[in-house]
């Protein structure tokens, strides 16, 4: 049975604009952050608090949380890779704090120079202390299907690692395509062995859509009850040590299937479009949405006509 309601993560603002090469100003991002509220989203990524010598896009961290103007209901989220980076993120007050492990040994040790079990051990005293100060904690599981150095994953890596993130204390955790190379029946068992561990309520989806699979992958997602997607506006977003990967799913794609579905987001799909139409224009860039450029054209036609 499909859900009624569903959840959208928006990631544009953090994973989104991460790898980007030119800087997008504090600005620029709080602006960002304000249209995609606007527009009802009511989860989002708003920055990391990583090291600016690795992510040098996300050096401003501390400036945007200061600066957005949070609205109620609203749950602003920061990603971190360590207690330091937890202790600084916890000053500007965060609503959620996100973790990440990846199923692949060696995405593991290229991403966060790390085996996965001490990716473990260094994410647990950040969960223990989030929890303890009253936030909610996700994780993102990377690479749940296929890795750019190993290759193919197999589900029972997945289940080891919502395992250890269950043991530690994670809430939610993503399944994530991050390379972007999952089919709809490698997603769905992924999804099923992190069900060993995790409900349908705390798991979402985060899919790339580097072989034009990630709205299908969303769908087989959605036929198995579950509710919350990760998605970035625009279809911003990638990886800088997923060599290859291309953007997230596009949120406006998944909003206009999942209102065609009779699934209810919440999201004005009309504001949502001209969030990503903002960002595009600053990055002078196409937006990544197929929906967003065919809505656009269809004004423009209206409005010469």
């Amino acid at each position: 049975m499909l859900p009624s309601k569903a959840q959208i993560i928006e990631l544009g603002p953090r994973d989104g604009l991460q790898n980007e090469k030119q800087t997008v100003p504090t600005e620029i991002k709080v602006d960002l952050i304000h249209r995609l509220v606007d527009a009802g989203v009511t989860k989002l990524e708003t920055t990391s608090f990583v090291s600016p010598k690795w992510v040098p896009q996300m050096g401003d961290n501390t400036e945007v949380m200061n600066a957005i103007q949070r609205k109620p209901g609203v749950v602003y989220s920061v990603l971190v890779p360590n207690m330091k980076g937890y202790e600084a993120a916890v000053l500007t007050k965060p609503d959620e704090v996100t973790v990440f492990g990846a199923a692949s040994e060696a995405f593991s040790q290229k991403n966060i120079n790390c085996s996965i079990a001490e990716s473990i051990e260094r994410f647990a005293p950040v969960v223990e202390a989030a929890l303890a100060a009253g936030m909610k904690v996700r994780a993102a599981m990377s690479c749940t299907v296929g890795c750019p150095y190993e290759g193919e994953i197999a589900p029972e890596r997945v289940e080891y690692l919502a395992g250890l993130l269950k043991n530690i204390g994670v809430q939610q955790v993503a399944v994530a395509d991050t390379i972007g190379v999952g089919t709809p029946l490698k997603v769905q068992r992924a999804i099923e062995a992190t069900l060993k561990h995790f409900s349908v309520d705390q798991i979402s989806g985060h899919f790339h859509d580097t072989y034009g699979q990630a709205l299908a992958n969303t769908l087989a997602a959605v036929q198995m009850g579950v509710w919350q997607h990760e998605t970035s506006v625009a279809g911003l977003g990638g990886c800088p040590y997923a060599k290859g990967a291309t953007g997230n799913v596009a949120t406006e794609d998944v909003v206009y299937m999942l209102h065609g579905m009779g699934i209810d987001t919440g999201i004005d799909l009309d504001k949502l479009i001209d969030a990503g139409q903002m960002i595009s224009d600053f990055l002078n860039r196409p937006s990544g949405s197929r929906v967003a450029r065919a809505l656009l054209t269809k004004r423009a036609s209206a409005a010469c006509a």
